[in-house]
């Protein structure tokens, strides 16, 4: 279960190099992943939306008795 989250993260790490957040900018993917910023694509907050909720389902006793919906 600790690997489900991975391909998403991957995806959003990929995103993200491509954004001027982190080329121009020359912030941390951290940085850049955490804030709002109009320099992010609507398709990296979608990645980074999914991959925050893949993480909390982590956490979530449900979700850890049924299994964490995979990438």
């Amino acid at each position: 279960m600790s690997k489900s989250c991975k391909g998403l993260a991957m995806e959003l790490v990929k995103c993200l190099s491509e954004t001027d957040c982190i080329k121009v900018e020359k912030r941390s993917y951290k940085e850049c992943a955490g804030e709002k910023c109009p320099s992010i694509s609507a398709e990296c907050i979608g990645l980074r939306e999914t991959y925050f909720n893949c993480k909390r389902g982590q956490v979530d006793m449900r979700a850890r008795i049924r299994g964490n919906k995979g990438y």
